[in-house]
């Protein structure tokens, strides 16, 4: 693998059931995208594609790892703390949406997690 991007896929049998796509940039890695087929979702899918993007960074010594997701995304922010992430910050009026009480568009909140920071 030589490229900026990488990504995974899960399959049921022959068909895509859910897929991740990261990014590196220097020394940390970045969760792009985590999606998980609508009927197919509450199943660990989801779980496991995080579970293999962690233990990625982790085998190619990424220090960092980190996401943004929509603040309204409750049931993703769960599924990121529970497997370590931390919110790092608020990037204000990210997402866009329709929900018109906030201008149409929607905070995202930044979370992040240390991996191989190489103390002894």
């Amino acid at each position: 693998m030589g490229g900026r991007y990488f990504n995974l896929a899960a399959f049921d049998e022959n068909t895509l059931v859910g897929f991740y796509i990261g990014e590196k940039a220097g020394p940390d890695f970045t969760l792009m995208d985590i999606c998980v087929t609508p009927s197919e979702q509450g199943k660990g899918i989801a779980r496991q594609l995080l579970s293999q993007f962690i233990e990625y960074g982790e085998q190619e010594n990424a220090e960092n790892l980190f996401l943004e997701v929509r603040e309204s995304n409750a049931r993703a922010i769960k599924l990121y703390e529970h497997a370590g992430f931390t919110q790092m910050s608020v990037r204000k009026n990210y997402y866009p949406s329709d929900d018109v009480t906030k201008n149409g568009y929607e905070d995202a909140i930044l979370m992040g997690m240390a991996l191989n920071l190489g103390f002894l």
